[in-house]
């Protein structure tokens, strides 16, 4: 039996990640997430156990531990795919509160579950899967500054762990998804209108602003793909270091230009 602890399961791309690793007899899966209700989802599948953990409370994730020890020694993988985003100026409004709370998750998050876990993926020869996005290489947006720089030190995080494991013999692999239509995604909707509403400096940008947000998020990436990369850096014997997937081919685009080239591009786009 191999065995798995899986961040971010009640999301909608961590629960298909999970659902199909599932139907695989040879995995048991802990499906670690917040939100209890949807959790008790997991309940109807023998090999996933659930289990209500916050990753910004190290007490929580240590409380995670010792269930996972009731079970096992050892754990074969980690998959980090706990994360939130958000739509925010940082000159007004919450911003603050927003950008601690976005490290808190997406990166403080995935260090304590691999610091608290590590010893069970020693043990088990495992390896650890992080959840960065296309955010963390692509240039940055405006008013994406917090989900920007929280994945940016993702990828930091992420390679120097890789390089400081590869003398265990421990892979470290980083997933960099696109836009998904899931609900953290359509959560940006609220964000946009509450930081619209709310502007003192923006509002002619931000409503010429929304036409293209919306085509970002409306991409019609098949999450099938995502789960395929998430399986093959679960299981392939020598994985790649990085997995892209749903790449925006509006934002790529952007890559072939230089930083200030991008900063026009935008001023123009958005001029008031």
């Amino acid at each position: 039996m191999k065995y798995v602890f899986f961040t971010g399961a009640a999301g909608g791309l961590g629960e298909l990640c999970i659902k199909a690793i599932s139907k695989k007899e040879e995995w048991t899966v802990f499906a670690a997430d917040m939100n209890e209700k949807e959790l008790i989802k997991f309940e109807e599948f023998s090999n996933v156990i659930p289990i209500k953990t916050d990753v910004t409370n190290q007490s929580d994730v240590e409380a995670a531990r010792k269930t996972v020890l009731t079970y096992t020694d050892r754990l074969d993988a980690i998959v980090n795919f706990a994360g939130l985003i958000a739509f925010t100026s940082m000159v007004e409004g919450e911003c603050i509160h927003t950008a601690e709370k976005l490290l808190a998750v997406n990166l403080m998050g995935m260090v304590r579950v691999n610091y608290v876990l590590f010893d069970l993926i020693y043990k088990g020869h495992g390896r650890i899967i992080n959840c960065s996005s296309e955010a963390g290489w692509m240039t940055p947006q405006p008013f994406a500054a917090p989900y920007f720089f929280s994945k940016r030190a993702v990828e930091g995080y992420n390679d120097s762990l890789r390089r400081e494991l590869m003398y265990l013999d421990i892979p470290v692999i980083k997933i960099q998804p696109g836009s998904f239509n899931t609900n953290l995604t359509q959560g940006v909707y609220g964000k946009y209108e509450k930081a619209l509403s709310e502007t003192k400096y923006y509002r002619q940008v931000l409503t010429k602003m929304k036409p293209l947000m919306e085509l970002e998020l409306k991409q019609n990436n098949n999450p099938a793909k995502l789960v395929k990369a998430v399986l093959r850096a679960l299981e392939t014997p020598k994985p790649k270091l990085s997995y892209r997937v749903g790449t925006g081919k509006l934002l790529a685009m952007l890559e072939i230009f230089p930083e200030k080239s991008v900063d026009i591009i935008y001023r123009l786009l958005l001029k008031t």
